[in-house]
């Protein structure tokens, strides 16, 4: 029986794995029609830089051939900035080609997912039944201009 390999083993081996699915993405005959230059690259940034990289990467886009990656703040994008040689080469190796020749890394701004109109009301602002309001009025005279008024109201 042989040791489980090294995590530096098993990172070598998927790397290799995914120069091997580049080239095959890229020699293939329809693989300029299925994914563009963007989608490959958006695909290999994770084998790229690590997991590690990309979990704070919010976006990764191909802008003619410059890599704009948007990072969470400006501490990611100072300590990327110096790797960017070292990124742009595993990039080159595992797409294989030269598409692209720099990189760029910006502050995203994080997006809030939509939310349901629903959800999004609290409960104070809720839409309130006049008739349930005018249930507590006794005097029948006031009852019937509350809710003369909260129909010119809600009109």
């Amino acid at each position: 029986m042989f040791p489980p390999p090294l995590p530096s083993m098993q990172i070598l081996m998927d790397n290799s794995a995914m120069e091997r699915a580049a080239r095959v993405v890229k020699n293939t005959k329809f693989s300029k029609k299925i994914l563009s230059d963007d989608d490959l690259a958006r695909a290999v940034w994770p084998a790229a830089v690590g997991k590690a990289v990309a979990a704070h990467t919010l976006k990764v886009k191909l802008v003619r051939s410059k890599l704009v990656v948007e990072v969470r703040d400006g501490i990611w994008q100072r300590q990327l900035f110096p790797l960017s040689g070292q990124i742009l080469e595993r990039l080159r190796k595992v797409t294989g080609s030269d598409v692209i020749a720099d990189i760029e890394f910006r502050i995203g701004i994080e997006r809030r997912e939509p939310q349901r109109a629903g959800t999004a009301r609290s409960p104070m602002f809720a839409e309130i039944d006049p008739a349930d309001d005018a249930e507590q009025i006794q005097d029948h005279v006031l009852k019937k201009l509350y809710l003369l008024s909260r129909k010119k109201a809600t009109a």
